[in-house]
């Protein structure tokens, strides 16, 4: 008989990396929008890449949240 397998992750770790892949992903548009010349700019020195290392800190997150039993 076939024995159940453990995944290693739960379906809302799973959703929750990919709303950290959306975050990471939002940061990278933030910073395509920078009008300034070669994105010197607020939002692609500062606004951008703030929230591509939130995505980043929220991916690990996901990664390491204890399914709820």
């Amino acid at each position: 008989m076939a024995e159940k397998k453990d995944f290693p992750f739960s379906s809302v770790n799973y959703k929750l990396m990919l709303i950290g892949i959306a975050i990471i992903l939002t940061g990278f548009f933030i910073m395509s929008l920078d009008k300034e010349e070669f994105g010197f700019g607020f939002l692609g020195l500062t606004l951008g890449p703030l929230v591509v290392i939130g995505g980043f800190i929220f991916e690990f997150w996901a990664l390491f949240k204890k399914p709820a039993k």
